[in-house]
């Protein structure tokens, strides 16, 4: 069945592109960090990410949806350019921009939620609902991890999320 929603097609190739991002990010971020249980906390948020992504390969092949080259070869390289990076720029911004990103990713998963209902379909909801509510998990675990930290102030006032923003409201 070809999906008839521009919208939700981009969403999900954006999706399926964005979640190898993520993974990638995750490997570099857990290399550099030092204590051992947010080492094994991080890797599990990239395993999570990877099976996010094997979610949206089913909805892509359910609805005959092609992988987005475009999108893969962007998020590839930013995905790598961000593992790289946690090596150099501290141990604050990796956990400050994973919550960053992690909040707004509960939106997108909420919006093809929303998208595949306006269409009738409701078969999905379940399982959108529970990456929703991952990539939720995802954000308190990095926001608990800088709630304290006194750069916190000055992130959240230029990037718009932290201790009383966020990208979601989900609570």
């Amino acid at each position: 069945m070809k999906l008839q929603h521009p919208q939700l097609v981009d969403l999900i190739q954006m999706a399926y592109s964005a979640e190898k991002a993520a993974a990638f990010a995750y490997i570099g971020h857990a290399a550099s960090v030092k204590n051992k249980e947010e080492k094994i906390a991080i890797k599990q948020i990239e395993i999570d990410e990877w099976n996010h992504r094997d979610e949206v390969m089913l909805l892509m092949k359910e609805y005959d949806i092609p992988v987005s080259k475009w999108y893969e070869l962007k998020f590839h390289v930013i995905g790598k350019i961000i593992s790289g990076s946690c090596f150099v720029i501290g141990w604050f911004m990796p956990f400050y921009f994973a919550g960053r990103l992690e909040s707004g990713n509960v939106c997108e998963y909420f919006r093809m939620k929303h998208y595949f209902n306006s269409l009738g379909i409701k078969k999905h909801d379940v399982v959108l609902y529970e990456m929703g509510m991952k990539e939720k998990e995802h954000e308190v675990y990095f926001l608990s991890k800088i709630k304290t930290h006194k750069w916190l102030p000055f992130f959240e006032k230029v990037f718009s999320w932290g201790n009383n923003k966020s990208l979601n409201s989900i609570k």
